[in-house]
């Protein structure tokens, strides 16, 4: 049977594949559009099989509520030309239509749901063979609560961030869920912060204090000796400053001794109130930085999101929040 132009249309629009493809399949299938949607399908899966071992760091992230829920979802590609076609971007938006209207909780359930012939997943395996690209699903988040809002970061599908408040405010969630996009907090509050995250805080926070005070000491001790800590402050630069003729051998030598010595002196007598002290300082400025009530509001930086928040509504509180960017910060 020969294969018509109109045939070969009708099968791009049905399946996104190009036109040489779809020709071949017509052809293959003796001009049977049902069978030659089969076709394709199957080397879309053929093709994503080989291509399951590459990197897919490009892609769209896409926010939607619906009343009391709010999702966040990507869907990633190898290149940007793929995560800007606008078929893609609508694969990816009926995606999230799917799982807000089914209200899903994971990642699985998204992936589990009926799309066209198929599930969800299918879908995008006979996407990626269209395409000849990796694709994948990640960054599923959900919240719930009385009132949602979602942010889409400049509407370029990168960046999307979602929160949950006990009751409507639309213009403290909506400057929330642009604070939480541009300052990226870990939690709500410093409740909200894992015991684990806050022991590490303050183990860097202690050696960072200890080794600083013993570099005051050595700085001090070789100045005393008439010695600039910057020229001989490693191996390399007492070499260059040596050739340059700022420094001498016999200074390289004392200046080595001098370190070594004040170093373990130093070390061995530090005391451990004051570097606590200082390290407790360090870990309530980075509880500061990380927990969102406590930073400083990005529309107003005289003041804390809390008492923005406060100022708006004295009742209004975040219930939960979740950002995800497929850009590395």
């Amino acid at each position: 049977m020969a294969v018509t132009m109109a045939d070969i249309t009708k099968l791009r629009k049905m399946s996104g594949a190009g036109m040489m493809d779809c020709k071949k399949a017509l052809t293959e299938s003796d001009g049977d559009i049902e069978k030659a949607m089969e076709i394709i399908r199957k080397k879309g899966q053929a093709i994503a099989a080989k291509r399951s071992d590459r990197e897919a760091a490009e892609g769209c992230v896409l926010a939607k509520k619906d009343g009391g829920f709010a999702a966040i979802i990507a869907l990633k590609c190898e290149t940007d030309f793929v995560a800007k076609n606008e078929d893609f971007v609508a694969l990816t938006q009926a995606i999230l239509d799917a799982a807000v209207a089914n209200k899903c909780q994971t990642l699985d359930e998204v992936k589990a749901l009926p799309m066209g012939k198929g599930t969800i997943q299918e879908a995008i395996t006979d996407r990626s063979g269209i395409t000849g690209e990796k694709m994948e699903l990640d960054g599923y988040s959900v919240v719930e609560g009385a009132y949602t809002t979602v942010y889409n970061h400049m509407g370029k599908n990168q960046l999307c961030t979602i929160v949950a408040f006990n009751k409507e405010s639309e213009e403290a969630a909506h400057n929330v869920a642009m604070q939480i996009a541009a300052m990226n907090p870990i939690a709500i509050d410093e409740a909200g912060v894992p015991e684990s995250v806050k022991e590490a805080e303050i183990q860097v926070a202690i050696e960072k204090t200890k080794a600083e005070q013993v570099q005051k000491a050595v700085e001090a001790a070789l100045k005393k000796a008439g010695i600039n800590p910057s020229h001989v402050d490693s191996e390399d630069h007492m070499e260059s400053n040596m050739a340059k003729g700022w420094i001498t051998a016999e200074d390289v030598a004392k200046a080595k001794e001098i370190i070594a010595t004040v170093s373990a002196e130093k070390a061995a007598n530090l005391p451990e109130q004051m570097i606590q002290n200082i390290a407790n300082g360090r870990l309530s400025k980075f509880l500061k930085e990380v927990c969102l009530l406590n930073q400083e509001d990005i529309m107003d930086g005289k003041k804390t999101v809390k008492e923005t928040m406060k100022e708006i509504d004295p009742e209004l509180q975040i219930l939960s929040f979740k950002r995800f960017t497929l850009r590395a910060e």
